[in-house]
């Protein structure tokens, strides 16, 4: 093979690298990161496009699914996951999907972000609703997407704590449009026609690496606090739970407040917190979620209490831990990509329809160290922030 054909073929599987790790590709950026012509580019994708590996859209490529019906498809459009036609869209009409978030500030933005950018790539719609975490209130919203015939697919945060439970997982087993849940999951098996797909951040293995983390510098005796009423939280704990039974930290301590400074009476329970840190000898904290951390290490410095020399901090969301003093070490979930392989999720859904297998898909969080786990080095200067 000439030296030209080898490097058109590196080429063309970095390009396909890209597209399946981003869902789409410019002409322009291709060219930038592999430092060919865009005149180049254009070719390769073309050939590529020969081979059905992508399909050519202006300015880039997108995955060949986004442009073409999946088995199934008739003149009515593309069948549904129970195999009836698809209401609410015609032939040729981009897909639309639903989402209902339980808010539009705090954590929820970032994931909408990416759903809307996996939306842009695969050329579909996006209908986006906020709720709150209340059953009724998810029930009105998910039903009036439905009703409105307007949405192929819908994906789903529903509130999942309490009685109500298993009878709103029926519901939406039920419902007459595929649904995939979003930093939500189903049991295991439920009684509904079809199974529910669920993707989510792996909170568990995020608070081992946080756990682990403080365990390679040397603290054995770490307290992990807990905001109270998030669906997090049960995810969390399990994490806790196996990392300090792999490690065998039995000098471990858990507690379950919520500490943020909006909070009334934060101060008296920081002190009672950190008074019970004090008779279990506890080096490190490992605090869900930032608001919680920034509220207790601002008591900290109040007290005297140098960070991490006195006391070791680790928050977990990383939405403003950045912004505390020092800057806050940080469990990061991978919020935007969450929303990205929801969509793609339900696109594969929609084209493939019932004979795709049920997916459900955890998306493992990144720990980003800074300088509230690390003591600073002797000559006083401190370490760069490693992302």
């Amino acid at each position: 093979m000439s030296d030209a054909r080898l490097f058109a073929a590196q080429r063309h599987e970095r390009i396909l690298d890209e597209l399946r790790r981003h869902g789409a590709v410019r002409v322009r950026e291709l060219a930038s990161l592999l430092a060919v012509s865009e005149l180049t580019i254009r070719r390769d994708i073309g050939a590529l496009a020969e081979r059905g590996l992508l399909a050519k859209v202006h300015g880039g490529a997108v995955l060949p699914s986004c442009t073409q019906p999946g088995p199934g498809a008739g003149a009515s459009g593309p069948a549904t996951a129970a195999g009836g036609p698809r209401r609410g869209r015609l032939p040729g009409a981009p897909y639309t999907i639903g989402m209902v978030v339980p808010s539009l500030d705090f954590y929820w933005p970032q994931v909408v972000i990416g759903a809307r950018s996996a939306a842009a790539a695969l050329g579909v719609n996006l209908q986006l609703r906020g709720s709150s975490y209340d059953q009724a209130e998810d029930r009105r919203q998910i039903g009036r997407l439905v009703e409105s015939q307007q949405v192929q697919g819908l994906l789903l945060a529903p509130n999942l704590d309490g009685p109500g439970a298993e009878e709103i997982l029926d519901w939406l087993g039920n419902l007459p449009v595929p649904v995939v849940l979003v930093e939500r999951q189903s049991a295991s098996w439920t009684p509904t026609p079809r199974q529910l797909e669920w993707v989510r951040s792996d909170h568990a293995l995020g608070l081992e690496l946080a756990v682990r983390h403080l365990h390679e510098h040397g603290h054995r005796r770490i307290c992990l606090v807990l905001s109270k009423g998030s669906p997090t939280s049960q995810h969390l704990a399990l994490g806790w739970q196996r990392a300090c039974s792999d490690l065998g930290l039995s000098g471990g301590l858990l507690v379950r407040e919520s500490v943020s400074l909006d909070v009334p009476g934060h101060r008296e329970i920081i002190e009672g917190l950190l008074g019970g840190c004090r008779a279990a000898r506890i080096t490190a904290l490992i605090v869900h979620s930032d608001p919680d951390a920034l509220s207790i290490a601002q008591y900290l410095t109040e007290q005297g209490v140098h960070i991490p020399e006195g006391m070791a901090m680790v928050s977990y969301d990383d939405e403003v831990a950045r912004l505390a003093e020092p800057a806050m070490t940080a469990v990061r979930p991978a919020k935007a990509r969450v929303g990205r392989v929801a969509v793609e999720m339900m696109v594969s859904r929609l084209v493939e329809g019932s004979r795709r297998p049920v997916q459900r898909v955890l998306v493992l969080p990144e720990l980003v160290i800074r300088d509230s786990s690390v003591p600073l080095p002797c000559d006083g200067r401190a370490p760069a922030e490693r992302l």
